[in-house]
């Protein structure tokens, strides 16, 4: 390993271990205080301008700096956590996802409508471009192994990058890749392959790829690296299929309609899958696959979990709402953000959610402490 990165990353890894020793004092001094949330309200707080139709966010918990990808005006409005000052990043046409790599403060977006990938460094916004595959529309980072997976619908393959050089290659995987994740400790790689109702495993080590039958249009996916395993929402299924990161074996579990977006708290072991079709949240135990459902608000486009507080956020696309979860006794509570909510970023540093809104051309800034929003506006 490079000796000037080692320090970084070693010092991200005792970070994480030390977010999650804290999350579980969290979750017990939670427990003491249940009952005492039960009136709960949404304050405005601040505004500032963003891009045009944001449609992916993601945080960098070490800057505190929030990216926004605005599909409309193909540019990332990059957002200080603590002053909500704002900078503008031009990148390529259509983007559609956006990922963060804490350990060298670096920033992906996939470039939908320029197949491309524009790399930004976090101190300083200079940006650059690097060739991808057709129509790319996820992207995921391993921050242990400085390698970036984007995801290329069109082309039928996964473009991986090379953190340290921004050298790429591309890997083969199934029919229309749709989304992407990586368990960075097994140095796994996992996509879903919409077009043909499977998973493509990659092994980071060796790009050598395996294939996982699961459920009907797999879509989104998330990866317990507690535990690894795997979660894959299965649209046109109703159901999770869940993978075993050792074996490739896989159990199906029965969740709600249309199975949209899936989170993991890895404290917990328990899993948020958010079903656009009837309104709900499904819970499943990691440990036994037993189930729990939970009412939200209308068309749950997205879910996010901070594991340090053990509570669930939902954007809710149809009714401008985000449901916040408890973890520790499934109550909800609601709060009102801006037009056609359909991603969410925590900070878990900060315990701040950042939704974007779609419709609004904004971004709503919800404290985790008293869930107060601030809504951040385009004219």
């Amino acid at each position: 390993m490079d000796s000037t990165r080692a320090g970084p990353r070693l010092t991200y890894l005792c970070v994480v271990v030390g977010a999650i020793l804290a999350a579980i004092v969290a979750i017990l001094l939670g427990a003491l205080a249940q009952g005492a949330s039960a009136s709960r309200a949404a304050l405005p707080l601040a505004s500032i301008h963003t891009g045009s139709a944001p449609f992916a966010a993601a945080v960098n918990p070490t800057s505190g700096k929030v990216y926004v990808a605005n599909f409309g005006s193909n540019d990332l409005t990059v957002v200080d956590g603590s002053s909500n000052a704002v900078t503008t990043v031009k990148v390529g046409v259509g983007p559609y996802a956006v990922a963060v790599n804490p350990v060298t403060n670096r920033i992906y977006v996939a470039d939908h409508g320029s197949n491309s990938v524009t790399v930004i460094d976090g101190d300083t916004n200079v940006a650059l471009t690097v060739r991808a595959g057709t129509s790319p529309n996820a992207v995921a980072v391993n921050s242990i192994t400085n390698r970036v997976y984007v995801t290329n619908f069109n082309s039928g393959d996964v473009t991986v990058i090379d953190g340290d050089t921004n050298v790429a290659d591309n890997i083969g995987v199934g029919s229309y890749p749709y989304r992407i994740a990586v368990n960075p400790v097994a140095n796994k790689v996992y996509v879903t392959n919409s077009g043909g109702d499977d998973v493509t495993v990659i092994d980071g080590a060796t790009s050598v790829t395996s294939t996982v039958g699961v459920g009907l249009y797999p879509e989104a996916l998330a990866v317990n690296p507690a535990t690894n395993k795997v979660y894959v929402a299965n649209n046109d299924g109703d159901s999770v299929t869940v993978i075993d990161g050792d074996t490739n074996r896989t159990v199906a579990v029965r969740v709600g309609a249309y199975p949209e977006a899936v989170a993991v708290n890895p404290v917990t072991n328990r899993v948020y899958v958010a079903n656009y079709g009837d309104n709900t949240v499904t819970v499943v135990d990691g440990l036994d696959h037993s189930t729990a459902s939970i009412a939200v608000g209308r068309y749950p486009e997205a879910v996010a979990v901070n594991p340090a507080t053990n509570k669930v956020y939902v954007a809710n696309y149809g009714d401008n709402t985000v449901t916040v979860v408890d973890g520790t006794d499934n109550s909800t509570w609601s709060v009102s953000v801006g037009d056609s909510p359909g991603a969410l970023a925590i900070d878990p540093v900060t315990n701040k959610v950042y939704v974007a809104n779609w419709g609004s051309d904004s971004l709503t800034v919800i404290d985790g402490d008293a869930d107060a929003a601030a809504n951040v506006e385009t004219p």
